[in-house]
């Protein structure tokens, strides 16, 4: 049981990671092949990418309260210099920290009444999509398994529209943890073999990990019947 708990930890936790990597921007051509964008470009530097950068070293060393408080001013230099997009990525830092300290509550606000309302206003589907993702793993974090089904279906929907084929990949796995938790093996192990099937023909790799341990989960499970 231990091991499966484990296991299961560390697929989710692996998809923090991959959330910390891709970041929404505002960008909404086709990517190809690449993940929601969710970093801050450094070009034309500002106090706002001083305080993300020093965020992201905080967050990365696992001082995470000094990462919140320095992601919030970052959030704050956005909003006021009107780089709303850059805004919206720090907001999404923010409540991934949140949900790090497992504030699942403050974690969904901050995505719920600030940065996905921001995406929204400016347009910006990626930005959304990226908003969907960080909903997903909030509510899966906090066993909130129907509202996370919902907003990783979601992210879907937009990677499908935006042509990205990581980020669609990305809400697969997401739906597939969630079949595995309801003890929906059959399911589970169809959205695993998909996921495998859309990286292979995408030519992905980053998954690869995170599928065979999908898969040693589900086999342990079965077994355990």
């Amino acid at each position: 049981m231990n091991k499966i708990c484990l296991a299961l930890g560390c697929l989710f936790f692996g998809s923090l990671t991959f959330a910390q990597n891709v970041t929404p921007g505002p960008q909404d051509a086709p990517t190809e092949g690449t993940a929601i964008n969710i970093a801050v470009s450094y070009t034309d530097e500002s106090t706002g990418d001083e305080f993300f950068a020093d965020a992201d070293k905080n967050e990365r060393k696992g001082d995470l309260n000094q990462a919140l408080n320095l992601f919030g001013k970052a959030a704050f230099e956005y909003n006021n210099d009107r780089k709303f997009s850059r805004y919206g990525a720090a907001l999404l830092r923010m409540s991934n920290v949140h949900m790090l300290l497992t504030n699942y509550k403050e974690a969904e606000q901050v995505v719920l009444n600030a940065a996905l309302k921001t995406y929204t206003k400016i347009g910006s589907r990626s930005g959304q999509m990226a908003s969907y993702n960080q909903l997903g793993k909030i509510y899966f974090a906090a066993n909130k398994l129907t509202q996370s089904l919902w907003f990783y279906t979601q992210q879907g929907i937009l990677a499908q529209q935006l042509k990205n084929n990581t980020a669609y990949i990305d809400s697969v796995l997401g739906i597939a943890l969630i079949k595995i938790k309801k003890k929906e093996y059959n399911l589970a192990t169809k959205d695993v073999n998909r996921a495998e099937l859309l990286a292979k023909n995408a030519k992905i790799t980053q998954f690869t990990q995170q599928i065979k341990i999908n898969r040693s989960v589900i086999a342990d499970k079965q077994g355990k019947k």
